[in-house]
Parts: C-alpha cells; structure tokens; sequence
C-alpha cells in the first residue's frame, strides 16, 4: 500500500485535542540506537573519506568510528541517562544480542525498552526476504529480553511498500519510521493497524553531526530551539519531542555534555517528562479507545 491508502490527510488544526495525565503538556522520547556494522559490506555511514576518495573493504577506519560507540560511547551516554533518570527507547539491530552482549544486557538490566531495528544495518530494499529478517529480529530480541519487542525502526529509517504488513504479522505495534506528524497517527495494514509515534529528522545526530557537520554544541541549541516552539504550542494540545542519539556521535567526549543539557533544561520545565516508546503507545490508545 501507498502511505496514503495507510493514513488519510488530517490536519492538526481542528482535530480534538489528546489529553495528558497528571498536568503533563509536553514528552519528551529519547531514542537510543545501537547498531552492528557488518565488515564484509560497505559501512553504514563514513566519518572519514579513504585516500583518494575510493570507499575500500575491509574499512578499517570508519568501522572503528562505529565500534569506539559500543566500547565508550555508549556507556558514557548509559551514565548520562541514569543520572538524570530518562529511560530511553534502545532501538537496535537483533545481531547487537550476539556481538556485544554486554550492551544489550545492560539496557535490560537498566530497565530500558527494547525496540527493534532489523537484524544488522541494512536497508529494507536490499533484502532478498523481509518477512524473514523482520521475524528473525524480532525471535531474537524476544529471547534475550524475555520479551517481544512492541516498537520498530527500520535501518536507516527504510521501508518499501510491503514493510508495514511484515511488521504486523510479527505483532510489531508501533514503528518510529515516519516522521508526518506532531501526535500518534494509526497506520492501516493487512493485518492489525500499526501506530507511527512522532519522530524527527532535526534532533538527530546523524543529520546533525555526520551529514550537516554541525559544530558539537548544535544539538543543545536546536533542542532548545525545537522545544520552546512546541511547549508553547503544548499548552492547547500535547506535543512529543523525539532526540535521537548513537553512541558513535553524541557519546563522544566533545558532545555529551551538550547533549545533557539539552535533556536538563527541557525536563526542568513544568509540565514535561521522558517517555519511552511503549509508555507512549500505550497512552494513545488509551486516548483512542
């Protein structure tokens, strides 16, 4: 199915506002990826151009750009959060349980949502077999965790026209693919609807560091920017602010601290909280019952 035949148009303008509990008007969702970049491929992303200008494999270089994230980055972020008490949604790729173990387990032992995001990073358009890989990711999270992964986000955000329907059959319930709107919309499927919670594409690290080559305090300066338009806003109707950090980017010693006073001012303001992916769906379809 086209986008279109799975949402119809709505503007936000005119719709019945959702409601919060406990005088909330604004959540914030932190979304945290974690990856597995597979050596015998080109890399996911390149921080650094080989002489030349010719990508060469094995890429040693940018493959440990990415792996300084799993063995540094990531557990200075994990810090981060644990000291100011945000649980996140860990979106990763199912290989992350097989090669580094550690990390996955510390998410779970930290009491944090595990979300699925393919088995390694591969766009959805170059698989010979998606439903196959969708449901491999998804066992193989479940084993780990205990539990079945309820959210999804492909890798690098790709889906093709039959993506929503695979991700049904595997019972997925809501995916961080689509970036359209400011509140939950429900996405019609072949089998049960799957919900698309508000993402962004501006507090990204990737956009912002590894594409825009932004300077290391720009992502403090456009959450702060991104969030006072929509706290004022939230006060007619609640708004979800999404950031999305990798440990390879805003785990590095230049940004974090950045990145932590992003997340403390905004949860200073009355009225804001962190969620993490499930807490959130669960509250719209409770708005939507």
């Amino acid at each position: 199915m086209h986008p279109r035949e799975r949402l119809a148009y709505s503007a936000i303008e005119g719709r019945k506002p959702l409601r919060l509990p406990d005088g909330l008007r604004l959540i914030v969702w932190p979304v945290l990826a974690l990856e597995e970049w597979d050596m015998a491929r080109p890399m996911a992303r390149m921080v650094i151009s080989p002489p030349q200008g010719q990508p060469m494999q094995p890429d040693h270089p940018n493959w440990s750009w990415h792996e300084y994230g799993m063995r540094v980055g990531f557990w200075r972020i994990k810090r981060m959060l644990e000291a100011l008490k945000i649980a996140p949604t860990v979106t990763l790729n199912a290989r992350v349980c097989e090669t580094y173990p550690q990390v996955a387990q510390a998410c779970v032992d930290a009491g944090w949502e595990l979300n699925a995001h393919g088995y390694d990073q591969v766009p959805m358009h170059k698989l010979d077999d998606q439903k196959a890989v969708i449901d491999k990711s998804v066992a193989i999270i479940e084993k780990f965790w205990g539990r079945a992964p309820r959210g999804w986000f492909g890798p690098g955000l790709t889906q093709t026209f039959d993506t929503l329907d695979h991700l049904s059959a595997a019972g997925i319930e809501y995916i961080g693919d689509w970036v359209l709107d400011d509140e939950p919309v429900t996405l019609k499927t072949a089998h049960r609807p799957v919900v698309a919670l508000p993402y962004n594409f501006e507090l990204h690290d990737i956009v912002l560091m590894a594409l825009g080559h932004h300077p290391s305090d720009q992502m403090y300066r456009r959450v702060i920017d991104q969030f006072e338009c929509l706290y004022a806003e939230s006060a007619e109707r609640p708004k979800i602010m999404a950031v999305a950090m990798h440990p390879y980017l805003s785990g590095v010693p230049h940004r974090i601290d950045h990145v932590r006073r992003a997340f403390e001012e905004v949860l200073a303001r009355p009225g804001v909280a962190a969620w993490d992916g499930a807490t959130i769906l669960d509250w719209y379809q409770a708005q939507t019952l």
